[in-house]
C-alpha cells in the first residue's frame, strides 16, 4: 500500500520561479534523495485513505528496490521481481516490479515532480512543503502537503489529495543509509506452504 509513497519524485531545471518556489523544490529534492537514494532508507508508516483503507507497517527503499511489511501483507522487490504475500489467503503473487497491477491503489498515485507548483512555509510542526498540480495535469495526485522535521529534514507526514479523496501518511523512525541489499531478497523458504501465482507479464 505504501507503494503510494514511492509515488513521488524526479528532478528538472527550475526556469523562472520565485525564491519561495525554488527553496521548496530544493528541499523537496534533498528529501527525495534521503528516501530513494543509493544509500537506502527505512521508516514506519500509517496510512489512512479516508473511507477506503487503513494500514500500518515498515518500509525499506534502496534505488529501484523496495520491501514492506504489514500485519496482513508483505512484499519484496530486488528490482527485477516483485513478490506480494497475503498472509490471510496464504498466497504469493509474482509481478513485474514496474506493473501498476501489483497494488490496487498504485495507479491512483502516479506522480511526476515537474507537474507541480511548489511552496514552503514554517509551522510549529515543522517545515510545510505544498505541491499543487499545474493546470491540465492528468496524474492522480492533485495536492500534497508534507511536514518536514526542521532539524533532521526527515519527512514526518504527508497529506495527499487524489481525485476527490484525501490520504494521510504519518511517518516515524525514519533512517537514511545503512540499508543492505540482502533485505530485498524474497525468503522463498519461509512461504513453502503458500500458493504461488505468477502474474507476469503484467
Amino acid at each position: 500500500m505504501i507503494l503510494m509513497i514511492a509515488v513521488m519524485m524526479g528532478i528538472s531545471a527550475f526556469g523562472k520561479v520565485t525564491p519561495n518556489e525554488r527553496q521548496a523544490r530544493e528541499m523537496f529534492d534533498r528529501i527525495y534523495q534521503m528516501v530513494y537514494g543509493p544509500q537506502g532508507s527505512t521508516f514506519r508508516y500509517s496510512v489512512n485513505i479516508v473511507g477506503l483503507y487503513k494500514t500500518a507497517g515498515t518500509i525499506w527503499y534502496k534505488g529501484n528496490k523496495q520491501r514492506f511489511v504489514e500485519s496482513r501483507y508483505a512484499s519484496w522487490s530486488d528490482g527485477n521481481r516483485f513478490y506480494r504475500v497475503d498472509k490471510k489467503e496464504h498466497t504469493v503473487e509474482l509481478h513485474n516490479p514496474k506493473s501498476k497491477k501489483k497494488d490496487r491503489f498504485a495507479s491512483k498515485f502516479t506522480f511526476s515532480p515537474d507537474n507541480y507548483y511548489y511552496h514552503i512555509a514554517d509551522s510549529r510542526e515543522g517545515f510545510v512543503i505544498m505541491l499543487d498540480a499545474k493546470p491540465g495535469v492528468k496524474s492522480g495526485i492533485k495536492h500534497v502537503k508534507a511536514i518536514i522535521d526542521k532539524i533532521t529534514r526527515a519527512p514526518k507526514s504527508l497529506k495527499i489529495k487524489v481525485a476527490f479523496f484525501w490520504t494521510t501518511v504519518n511517518i516515524s523512525n525514519f533512517r537514511s543509509g545503512g540499508i543492505s541489499d540482502a533485505i530485498f531478497n524474497f525468503p522463498e523458504s519461509a512461504y513453502r506452504g503458500y500458493e504461488f501465482i505468477d502474474k507476469r507479464p503484467d
